[in-house]
């Protein structure tokens, strides 16, 4: 059944396509004059095809926070500063304080200093070293190279992780405290 009607509707684009070319001798000219490489190729963007589903994409960025521009040539990070952030991940729990969290990582992070360093670039370089399980897969569902600075990435992980709805439960809960 569904081979009769993609097959009439085949038919009826072949049928309008000769009145088309035949009506106007300079479109068929034009036509046959085109390479035809670039025809189908033409043809070929328009359509969909199951391979196109099935394969994957690579992301061009495979970072939402943008690397930030430094006067230093190369950086390298002690590998004692990155098992100090590790040993403080923050997991996106409703039991983990994320003020804590980032009190402690700006803590670690301050402890070094790298000539022609800022210290936003070394803290937006390490941020996501500090992260596990939802937390991490939250800042990697941002856009490639979205977060620019060190203050937006604070905003939007606090109100990820402390909405102001919490902060208003917690503000109703103290100011009916009997």
């Amino acid at each position: 059944m569904q081979d009769r009607i993609v097959a009439s509707i085949l038919e009826e684009e072949a049928q309008s396509s000769d009145s088309t070319s035949s009506d106007s001798p300079s479109l068929r000219e034009s036509a046959t004059d085109l390479p035809e490489a670039f025809v189908m190729a033409k043809e070929h963007q328009h359509r969909i095809t199951l391979e196109d589903y099935s394969s994957s994409s690579v992301p061009q960025f495979f970072t939402s926070i943008v690397r930030p521009e430094v006067q230093a040539y190369n950086i390298n990070y002690p590998h004692s500063l990155i098992h100090l952030i590790q040993g403080n991940l923050f997991h996106g729990l409703p039991n983990e304080d994320p003020y804590a969290h980032l009190a402690t990582y700006i803590e670690i992070c301050n402890t070094v200093k790298l000539a022609g360093v800022p210290d936003e670039a070394i803290r937006l370089s390490l941020f996501s070293f500090s992260l596990a399980g939802e937390a991490k897969k939250w800042l990697h569902s941002f856009k490639g190279n979205t977060l620019k600075t060190w203050e937006e990435v604070v905003e939007k992980f606090l109100k990820k992780y402390f909405p102001e709805s919490k902060t208003t439960e917690g503000k109703v809960v103290i100011s009916s405290f009997h």
